[in-house]
C-alpha cells in the first residue's frame, strides 16, 4: 500500500486528484452555463445587482426569436457554412497531397522546401494580412466566398501533422503495393488515407473549428452584411442590440451551438485519435 501511495496510486490520492479534476471542470463549465442560463432571462434580470438573481423567473425562449429578427443570423450562418465546409475540403485535399510528397515520394530539395515551409509558421498572421488583402483587391474578391475560403486552402501545420503520421506507416507496404502494380495515387488513396485516419479526423476538427471561429480576416475582406460570418455578425450584433445584454447571450448560445453539436458528434472519433496517436506501424 505504501508503495502505491508514494506512486500516486492509493485511495486518497485517487480521490484528491478526482476531486481537483471536478473542481477544475466546474471552473471551466461555469462561464458557459451561465451564458446559457442567461440567455433565457429577461434584460432586468441579467443587469440585476442582487446576487441571488441566478436563475431566471420565467425562461424567455422568445430572446432566440427576438435576437434573430434584430440581425440576420440565418445568412450568418450560411456563410459560416459555406466557409467553413469547404475551407476544410480544400484544406484536407491540400494536406494529404503534399503529406504524402514530403513523406514517400523523393525529388530534388524536397527536403529544402519542407524546411522553408516549416519556417513560414514563424511568420505572424498579422504580418501577411496587408499583402494578403492587397492581392485579394486586385483579383476583386472582396466581398465574395472567394476571399473567405481560397487564402485558408493550405495549412503549413496541417501538412506536417499529416507527414509524421505518414512516416510512422511501414514504407514495406508502399513496397508491396508497387509490386501489385499500384499507383502512386492508388496506394495513397487506399492504403494511406485510411490508416492516418485519426490524424485527418484531428486535421478536420482544428481546420473546421478554426474556420467558424474566424473573425479578423472575415472582417476586413468583408463590407457587407450579406457577406458575414458568425463571428463577424455577432461582433455587429453588439452595436444593433445596444444594451440587449439577454439577446446578446441568446446569440452567442446560437454561434457557440454548432460546434457544440460538432464536439458531441466527433467525440468517440476525437478519443481514439488521442489514444491511438502514440502508435507506429
Amino acid at each position: 500500500m505504501s508503495d502505491q501511495t508514494t506512486l500516486g496510486q492509493g485511495p486518497l490520492s485517487k480521490t484528491t486528484l478526482y476531486i481537483l479534476l471536478s473542481l477544475g471542470s466546474i471552473l471551466m463549465l461555469l462561464p458557459f452555463l451561465w451564458m446559457i442560463i442567461s440567455s433565457f432571462m429577461t434584460n432586468h434580470e441579467l443587469l440585476s445587482i442582487n446576487p441571488r438573481v441566478f436563475w431566471p423567473s420565467t425562461f424567455q425562449w422568445n430572446n432566440y426569436y427576438r435576437a434573430m429578427q434584430v440581425a440576420p443570423f440565418g445568412r450568418y450562418f450560411f456563410n459560416s457554412f459555406v466557409v467553413a465546409i469547404l475551407g476544410t475540403i480544400g484544406e484536407l485535399i491540400t494536406t494529404i497531397l503534399a503529406a504524402y510528397a514530403f513523406s514517400r515520394m523523393k525529388f530534388w530539395g524536397r527536403d529544402i522546401l519542407f524546411a522553408i515551409l516549416l519556417a513560414t509558421m514563424m511568420v505572424p498572421n498579422e504580418i501577411l494580412i496587408i499583402p494578403n488583402f492587397i492581392t485579394i483587391a486586385n483579383l476583386g474578391w472582396v466581398d465574395r466566398f472567394e476571399a473567405l475560403i481560397v487564402p485558408w486552402l493550405a495549412s503549413v501545420f496541417s501538412i506536417f501533422l499529416l507527414r509524421q503520421f505518414f512516416l510512422g506507416i511501414p514504407i514495406q507496404l508502399s513496397y508491396a503495393a508497387k509490386v501489385d502494380g499500384c499507383s502512386d495515387f492508388k496506394f495513397l488513396w487506399y492504403v494511406m488515407v485510411p490508416l492516418a485516419k485519426p490524424a485527418l479526423i484531428t486535421i478536420t476538427l482544428l481546420t473546421t473549428i478554426s474556420s467558424w471561429n474566424a473573425f479578423l480576416w472575415p472582417l476586413i475582406v468583408t463590407n457587407i452584411t450579406e457577406m458575414r460570418t458568425v463571428p463577424v455578425g455577432l461582433a455587429m450584433f453588439r452595436g444593433e442590440a445596444g444594451s440587449q445584454y439577454d439577446l446578446l447571450m441568446a446569440a452567442t448560445v446560437l454561434a457557440v451551438l454548432p460546434m457544440f453539436v460538432l464536439y458531441l458528434i466527433m467525440q468517440k472519433y476525437i478519443v481514439a485519435a488521442a489514444s491511438r496517436s502514440g502508435l507506429k506501424g
